[in-house]
């Protein structure tokens, strides 16, 4: 899933994906599918976009943390445990 946050943020900092890249010291092959929501980034990594675009990292494992807790709240749902 497209991380347009990302994107967003990218194009308001009037960033390219390279320019983001080189300061964050990643390819931009890497920072792309990142940004494309193909990978998802280490902390470190996550930690160093961040710092070139000025945000919070933590953003990047925010939909994973919510997803998860919707799952596991259908799954619960679905096995009677509420």
């Amino acid at each position: 899933m497209r991380r347009e946050w990302l994107v967003n943020k990218r194009n308001a900092a009037g960033l390219t994906q390279k320019e983001v890249a080189d300061a964050a010291g990643l390819a931009r092959t890497t920072f792309a599918s990142i940004e494309q929501g193909e990978r998802v980034p280490s902390v470190p990594t996550a930690k160093k976009i961040a710092s070139v675009m000025e945000f919070d990292w933590t953003l990047f494992f925010r939909d994973q943390v919510h997803e998860t807790s919707i799952w596991k709240e259908k799954e619960a749902i679905r096995f009677g445990a509420r």
